[in-house]
């Protein structure tokens, strides 16, 4: 199997060149150490792997003089999560040496949420997310939608996607991002990632959070498969689950640090008093939401409007989007919104100057006027801040649907170019 050129590369490398810290955050298996090797492959470096049992040895002892090992060049310590106590000695020994490219560090927890690192590195480090691969990576191609949305209003070329068909769609949907297994069956990647978020579940979560009660993690991890890409409540999942709900916020947060959910936040921009402020989650990796729901493509196509179709088409968009964001021309926030009024919009992509693009998301392949009605509201109530709203579904065609609103296929995300 060749790797496949990944996205973030060029950013890494531009962060390499002028921080001494650099960090590739994301899940197990997504192509951290790939990406570390390949980076240090033109430098002088050595690379350490803290899921050695020896190395990992090394570093409790002795952590400050593990991180000032190899100070003439670069050390990439792979996993740094497992002992986060050595992120103060490459704090020290960042200070004692801050030359760009000193330190790569690759962590498959959120290093500022793991339990016992009280470190963040703040003014020493840049973080480079890694996801699984986009279908931009896997088709050879830098996307961008973002620059593309943000463009709309600018002439951008329509074009349609007339070589995905719905079924397509759905498949994509529901089959999983990470490069290790691409080329495998369906069976056989639903057995790899059962095995999988089994062993992140039951060493990684537990490990990092500290949580009491890690049995409860997969239930809950089922439960969001479920109901991907719907507002997380914590007093419905308390009784689903049968556990207290005081407790839901800090096994969600164990999930959400070792990169097994996605959690997208409100958006409300004060436009509206009735604004619902609760987060949407989603499963990370479209093929473990699938493989967790249970989820068949035949099933999936006969019941095209059900809510589990729904959240799987919805949740892969939104990981193709934030995936993106890592190299995009543009620099975006992704929320979603709604209020209790029943308006909504499944995804909105704020700027540093507030200006927005709406994303709606729909697994038919026809579209109708009332499909834009949540894009609707958002256009009227923000102004000239509401730069496009867009529909994106299973359909062929491009075509343009009133005042800054687009109906495009989900093929755009990776196919559309300004």
């Amino acid at each position: 199997m060749s790797l496949l050129r990944r996205n973030a590369a060029a950013l890494a490398a531009e962060i390499m060149a002028t921080s001494p810290i650099t960090v590739l955050s994301g899940a197990r298996q997504v192509g951290k150490s790939t990406l570390m090797q390949q980076l240090a492959s033109n430098r002088d470096a050595r690379i350490v792997s803290l899921d050695s049992a020896v190395d990992r040895a090394a570093a409790e002892r002795d952590p400050d003089g593990f991180a000032q090992q190899h100070p003439s060049g670069t050390l990439a310590i792979d996993e740094i999560q497992r002992v986060p106590k050595l992120l103060i000695a490459v704090k020290h020994a960042t200070d004692l040496n801050r030359t760009p490219g000193r330190f790569i560090l690759t962590g498959s927890a959120d290093l500022l949420t793991i339990r016992g690192g009280q470190e963040s590195l703040a003014g020493r480090a840049q973080t480079v997310a890694l996801d699984g691969l986009s279908r931009g990576e896997i088709e050879g191609t830098t996307e961008d939608f973002a620059h593309y949305a943000w463009n709309l209003p600018n002439g951008a070329v329509l074009r349609d996607v007339p070589d995905i068909s719905r079924r397509d769609y759905l498949e994509l949907s529901s089959r999983s991002t990470f490069p290790e297994i691409r080329d495998l069956t369906s069976r056989q990647q639903v057995r790899w990632l059962n095995n999988y978020s089994e062993r992140v579940l039951s060493k990684d979560a537990a490990e990092v959070s500290g949580i009491q009660h890690p049995d409860r993690l997969r239930p809950l991890l089922q439960l969001i498969a479920a109901e991907n890409a719907t507002e997380f409540v914590a007093a419905h999942v308390a009784r689903q689950l049968d556990i207290p709900p005081r407790s839901v916020p800090a096994y969600l947060r164990a999930l959400r640090d070792v990169f097994l959910v996605r959690e997208l936040p409100a958006w409300g921009a004060n436009i509206s008093r009735r604004v619902i402020s609760k987060p949407k989650v989603s499963i990370a990796d479209p093929g473990l939401a699938a493989a967790l729901s249970g989820a068949d493509i035949d099933g999936l196509e006969r019941d095209i409007a059900g809510a589990l179709t729904g959240g799987l088409v919805e949740g892969f968009v939104t990981s193709e989007i934030a995936k993106q964001r890592t190299w995009s021309a543009i620099d975006t926030r992704l929320h979603h919104f709604r209020d209790s009024g029943g308006r909504e919009v499944d995804l909105v992509l704020e700027n540093p100057r507030r200006e927005v693009v709406g994303v709606e998301v729909k697994a038919t392949s026809s579209i109708t006027a009332r499909h834009f009605r949540g894009l609707e509201f958002l256009r009227d109530s923000l102004g000239a801040a509401f730069v496009a709203g867009v529909v994106l579904y299973t359909g062929h065609r491009s075509l343009r649907f009133g005042d800054r609103l687009w109906a495009l296929p989900i093929g755009s995300l990776w196919r559309a170019t300004v």
